[in-house]
Formats: structure tokens, C-alpha cells, sequence
């Protein structure tokens, strides 16, 4: 992911990063206190019990891997999975992150990525696959209803399109795709640089 334009919206009060955690497993509020007084953990679908089952069984492990990145860990190896994506492979409950994205990413990112990774994991509760061949990442529902989610947060907060623009750069999509993905998601493109 690159780095997204600063914004000056901050994240809602009650939300932490403990940054200085090592390497290994931790509970979900461990990470991230105060994430399950956000609106938008209040908001995930379903009864409370399914917020209350997110935060008690959900854990995070922050791995050792460079880079910045967060994803929820596949209970078996998915089909896009390649040599430079060995995931981490659980049956349980858990997302993934580096550590150098919890010590380096501005607590926004970091909590637009925790909010879109555990609506993956509600996603994963109703039986819905999370790594579909039959779409492309930008046009894979399980991504498109996660990532428009975070942004619906994201508004509420008074983050722009702009910012957005760069939070939905990710690595493995083209730029083309990157453009479809926010035609997608109703997110208005940074106008291109014009060269002189």
C-alpha cells in the first residue's frame, strides 16, 4: 500500500494502536484498545453478539515480515496465494498484520484496515468466500462490501476522496484496476499530474 496523502481527520477518540508490540499473538483489543466503542464496530451487521464474538475470538498476530499490510489469515491456502504471498494459515480467528505497519502507519490507516479486515471476518461467519476466482479483486463483492464500509467510516469522519484515492492503492493491482476499483467503490479520482 503507498502511502496515503496526510489527512487531518483523526480517528475516533476511544481508538488505540499499541505500537511497540513484538512479533506473536495477541487479542484483538490487546492491539487496537478502545476499537469496540467506534461507531463503526457498533455497526457491523448483525445482533450484538456478533460484536461481542468479534472482540472475545478474534485474535491478531503481528508478524515479522517487512512491509505494510494487514489481511485476515485464510484457514487454508487461497488460490491467489504465490511466492511472494505465503499467508499465514489458522482455523482460527485472526488477523495478520506486520509490525512495521503498527509501528509506521498513520492510526488512521491502521484503523480503516482493522475495521474492512474484520468485516472479512463476519463475511467468513455467513459462509461467504473471501478469496472467489470467479472475480477480480476489485470486482469481488466479500472487498467491494468491506472496503465500502471503511470508507462509509471514513466519511463520517471527514475523510476525502483524495485520501481515499491513495488508501486504495494496494500492491497487487494494476493501475487500470485501481481506477475500476474506484469507479467501484463511488471514490472521485486525484485529477492526473499534466506534464509540461
Amino acid at each position: 500500500m503507498s502511502e496515503p496523502a496526510l489527512s487531518p481527520v483523526a480517528t475516533p477518540p476511544s481508538f488505540r494502536v499499541e505500537r511497540q508490540l513484538k512479533p506473536g499473538r495477541y487479542r484483538l483489543l490487546e492491539v487496537f484498545p478502545g476499537l469496540g466503542r467506534t461507531p463503526a464496530f457498533r455497526h457491523y451487521p448483525g445482533p450484538p453478539s456478533v460484536r461481542h464474538k468479534l472482540a472475545r475470538r478474534t485474535d491478531v498476530v503481528i508478524a515479522r515480515q517487512r512491509g505494510e499490510w494487514m489481511y485476515v489469515a485464510p484457514h487454508e491456502i487461497p488460490p491467489d496465494a504465490d511466492a511472494r504471498w505465503k499467508p499465514f494459515v489458522t482455523p482460527d480467528d485472526v488477523v495478520v498484520t506486520s509490525g512495521e505497519h503498527l509501528r509506521k502507519s498513520p492510526a488512521l490507516v491502521l484503523y480503516l484496515d482493522i475495521i474492512h479486515e474484520l468485516l472479512h471476518i463476519v463475511q467468513r461467519w455467513d459462509g461467504r468466500p473471501l478469496w472467489d476466482e470467479a472475480f477480480s479483486y476489485v470486482d469481488r463483492p466479500t472487498e467491494l462490501e468491506a472496503y465500502r464500509f471503511g470508507i462509509r467510516e471514513a466519511r463520517r469522519l471527514g475523510v476525502g476522496d483524495e485520501f481515499l484515492d491513495d488508501y486504495l492503492r494496494v500492491l497487487w493491482v494494476t493501475a487500470k484496476d485501481h481506477r475500476r476499483l474506484l469507479r467501484n467503490l463511488g471514490v472521485v479520482p486525484r485529477p492526473a499530474k499534466r506534464s509540461r
